[in-house]
Order: structure tokens, then C-alpha cells, then sequence
């Protein structure tokens, strides 16, 4: 799909298919461009940025301002990938007018796709409302992380029977609702696998969900390993920037000290005869 703008209607083909869709989260131009040139599906601009990007404990602080400012950002250095708003904590939950004017404010000041939203059956009237609207919604049940105070903490959900039995009912309203995709976060592998397959046409996009989902979406920082501390067991990194960052600085820095940088490649010249002139001029 790396070719070819990704639409709705891409990832509702690419559900019928069996075609895994791929999602990254990115929060600026820069990240943008990369995952774009590497031919990413989906670019969600999530309100983990709170955490990642702004040093937040939680996404809880994270304000729409933040998110469309991100998100504009994100634009920028988009080509081909669906870009996915996320929707802060209390930019909805309020009332349904509030929530219609916020996500409108998404496609409206930054030209992206869809927004992103927490919530089964509570958020279901919205999400009827918002797609009658003409703004495309991606659902996002499981561990949500706006709600990590009434949870009780970052734990897998749908453990028991009656919390399985409700992510499914969840899921099949929210689809119902018309929400074309749906993240599900630390979700046991089997029951996620359960819940895509009695979708017939929202897409699931698993982050800690096994592989039965229809697609996949991890933080940009996380599978960078951008970096250190503590790592979900979900995630996978593909790649050390951390270690890689802190010893190129650490040249630089030595470099500096040893005055071995800037090297003449790396200066710029002076004809003599002007140097000369100022030389005179400021010896009057």
C-alpha cells in the first residue's frame, strides 16, 4: 500500500482480504516522513505523545491544542499513510457536542483522516453520530489508557468471562456504529483473535493482542528503542537508537573538546584580500 494514498476504504479491503495492516504512532514531521518513505498503512498521532513526547505520567494531562499541533505536524511529512487523530481525555466524554466539535477540529486544522477514540457501548451514540457526520472513527477497547485511574493500573483485560463477553458485545456495537477499525490493547492473544473474527468489517489493530488481529500498531519510540527503562512485554524493538544516540553525541562532545571538530570540510572561506581589508580597517 506504500504506493497509493491508504483510505477507509483501503483498510475495510485490506480486512476482507486477510491483508495484515501495518500502524505506527509518529508525532512529528521527521518520524512522518521515515515510516511513510517505509510504507506504514496507518499513522496514528496518539495521545501517548503525553508520555513520549512531552514526559506526562499518564495521556491524561494531554490537551487538544497538544494533539492538533502534533498532528499538523505529522501532516507535513505525510504521503500515503491514513493519518488517525487521537481524541484526549475529557475532548469527548462531556458531551456529544463537545466530541463533534473536537474531532471536527481534527479534519478541519489538520487535514487528517480519522480520529481515534476509548470506549465500548458508553461511546457508541458518539461514534453513530461522528460517522453520519462524514468523520471516519477508529475504536479502542481493552486496556484504555484514559481510564488507567478508574482500571486500576496498566493490567490485560477481558480475563474473566463477563469482561470477555463484553469486549466482544463491545466490539460488535462499536462496528455496528460504523467505527472502521478498532485498536485492541492487552488483550489475552485468544480472545482478540475471537473478537476480529466475529467482525465482518471493522479492522482490528492489536498492540498486545497476539497476531490474530487484522493488523498491528506499536509506539514509534518503543520498537526504535529511542529509550531505556521500562518496555511492555508486547513490544518489540527493531532497532537500539538509544545507545546509538547517546555515542554519537559523546563523539561530538569529544570531538568539540579536542577542537577536531569543525574540520576545514566543515568551515567556510574568506577570499585573503578581504580578510586583509577588514584586517586594516579595524586597525585604523
Amino acid at each position: 500500500m506504500a504506493n497509493k494514498q491508504v483510505t477507509v476504504a483501503t483498510i475495510k479491503e485490506m480486512k476482507q482480504k486477510g491483508e495484515p495492516i501495518t500502524m505506527i504512532t509518529a508525532y512529528d514531521v521527521a518520524m512522518s516522513r521515515n515510516v511513510n518513505e517505509a510504507g506504514v498503512d496507518m499513522i496514528l498521532v496518539g495521545d501517548s505523545l503525553g508520555n513520549v513526547i512531552l514526559g506526562y505520567n499518564s495521556t491524561v494531562p494531554v490537551t487538544m491544542d497538544e494533539m492538533i499541533h502534533h498532528t499538523k505536524a505529522v501532516m507535513r511529512g505525510n504521503s500515503t499513510a491514513l493519518v488517525v487523530g487521537d481524541m484526549p481525555f475529557m475532548s469527548y466524554q462531556a458531551s456529544i457536542v463537545d466530541a463533534m466539535y473536537n474531532a471536527a477540529r481534527f479534519l478541519k486544522e489538520t487535514g487528517c483522516t480519522a480520529v481515534k477514540l476509548e470506549g465500548g457501548s458508553e461511546v457508541v451514540p458518539l461514534v453513530e453520530r461522528l460517522t453520519q457526520a462524514g468523520i471516519p472513527v477508529c475504536a479502542h477497547i481493552g486496556l484504555t489508557p484514559q481510564s488507567v485511574n478508574q482500571l486500576g493500573g496498566f493490567k490485560v483485560q477481558g480475563k474473566d468471562i463477563a469482561a470477555a463477553q463484553k469486549m466482544i458485545d463491545d466490539a460488535k456495537a462499536l462496528e455496528a456504529a460504523g467505527a472502521f477499525a478498532c485498536v485492541l490493547e492487552c488483550v489475552p492473544a485468544a480472545l482478540a483473535a475471537k473478537v476480529t473474527s466475529e467482525l465482518k468489517t471493522m479492522a482490528t489493530i492489536g498492540i498486545g493482542a497476539g497476531n490474530g488481529c487484522d493488523g498491528q500498531v506499536l509506539v514509534c519510540n518503543d520498537l526504535l528503542g529511542v529509550s531505556t527503562g521500562f518496555c511492555p512485554k508486547f513490544v518489540k524493538k527493531y532497532a537500539n537508537l538509544h545507545d546509538t544516540t547517546v555515542e554519537a553525541v559523546k563523539e561530538y562532545i569529544a570531538d568539540v573538546k579536542a577542537r577536531t571538530f569543525p574540520a576545514p570540510e566543515h568551515t567556510f572561506k574568506i577570499d585573503d584580500a578581504v580578510l586583509e581589508k577588514l584586517y586594516e580597517y579595524f586597525h585604523k
